[in-house]
């Protein structure tokens, strides 16, 4: 393919990562200048855009999650339509730089997470299994753009997790000298990276913590009826009181006392969760208010109870930089920062662009050939390439 070997020999380049999170609200797009590859690798953020998904969309996603609802058809359809909206997204970032398509090298596409399955045995294999829709050929047609897409599964083969696979990311643009850092990531599933100071790659620490805003935004659509499918800025949370025998409650669920490194997703943290969270708070009689509030509160408490329990008796963490929608969330963050005391929270460079510009690092990894998971966070026997190329049409 010449195309893939032009593309890895060019010094610097201008690609597109494309990632749409658990949080299901959207397509992020962050075009970058990358420049260089592995520890080398530096980030330049040229335009970065985000393209709702339209409510019915939006609940065509969600019934692929439950699979009383999901049918095949419907996954190959919206795996095409996902493609479709991934396309229109990159286009948009593209354009809103006022570049051209032809100037844009590469696009990295996480894709949709619709299911994602911890190892089940199969006639005496255990077989882990993970699926992401966004049709990386429609989006390598749409955009007549290269696209490296699908980096979970390469991990999965090699016997990991498939996640977290930011951290390999993290270690590239954030590793300090002299001090020990935190990613602490917020979106739908909480996740941290450890970046120990002067650390080779197989020192990072990272594993997911939890829920971060999926549960949040599940109960406060519940409670307003639809009216709001997020606490736009902790405003409900900030208004109730919080029930610590249900946080004691629900802090004994098994993914929050299992030992990292961890993965989690909404098999744990989705809708059925926030229902019985619900039904929990009834029971309480618990106002709505209280209700957000209190699961807002869960939420911190389960990222502090990981970096409690498994970092902070090992490390000594001089900051912690956080990112993702859970930044916007003031409530939220201010218990984490109280939390925490007296380790500073900040906000990560590049913030709401952060997982995007990830995924356009690790297609810049793929092309040159460079593994991009990390064995000792992901659980992988091996260090894999991730993503699948796909050429730009001639």
């Amino acid at each position: 393919m010449e195309s893939f070997h032009s593309l890895s020999n060019k010094e610097s380049k201008k690609i597109v990562g494309l990632m749409s999170g658990t949080s299901t609200d959207g397509v992020d797009a962050s075009l970058v200048e990358v420049t260089g590859k592995g520890l080398e690798t530096e980030v330049d953020l040229i335009a970065f855009e985000t393209l709702p998904f339209p409510e019915d969309i939006r609940r065509r996603i969600f019934e692929l999650f439950n699979p009383e609802k999901s049918s095949v058809d419907k996954i190959c359809q919206m795996n095409f339509l996902i493609g479709e909206i991934f396309a229109e997204t990159a286009i948009k970032v593209i354009k809103s730089a006022n570049l051209m398509l032809s100037n844009v090298d590469l696009i990295g596409s996480h894709g949709q997470t619709i299911y994602h399955l911890p190892p089940q045995k199969h006639a005496k294999k255990y077989v882990p299994s993970t699926l992401q829709i966004g049709e990386p050929a429609v989006i390598a047609h749409r955009t007549k753009t290269p696209v490296v897409a699908d980096f979970r599964v390469a991990d999965m083969a090699a016997g990991g997790q498939g996640a977290p696979l930011v951290s390999y990311v993290d270690f590239l643009l954030f590793r300090q000298q002299d001090k020990t850092i935190a990613l602490q990531n917020i979106g739908g599933i909480a996740n941290l990276t450890l970046i120990p100071a002067n650390a080779r790659a197989e020192q990072v620490v990272a594993s997911d913590t939890g829920p971060g805003n999926m549960i949040i935004d599940a109960v406060t659509e519940i409670v307003t009826n639809g009216r709001q499918q997020f606490d736009r800025d902790g405003q409900i949370a900030n208004q109730g009181r919080i029930c610590s025998q249900l946080i004691n409650k629900w802090m004994d669920h098994p993914f929050i006392k299992g030992i990292p490194p961890k993965t989690t997703g909404r098999e744990d943290f989705g809708q059925q969760f926030a229902m019985q969270a619900i039904k929990d708070s009834k029971d309480k009689k618990l106002s709505n208010a209280d209700i957000v509030a209190t699961v807002t509160e869960f939420t911190a408490q389960t990222i502090f109870y990981h970096y409690q329990t498994f970092l902070l008796p090992y490390h000594k963490i001089e900051k912690i930089l956080v990112s993702g929608g859970g930044i916007h969330n003031r409530t939220l963050i201010k218990r984490i920062s109280d939390l925490f005391d007296p380790i500073s929270i900040e906000s990560a460079p590049f913030n709401d662009a952060k997982e995007a510009i990830a995924f356009a690092v690790l297609a810049n990894e793929a092309i040159h050939g460079h593994t991009g998971n990390l064995p000792q966070v992901t659980g992988a026997t091996a260090s894999v390439i991730l993503g699948k190329f796909v050429p730009a049409p001639t």
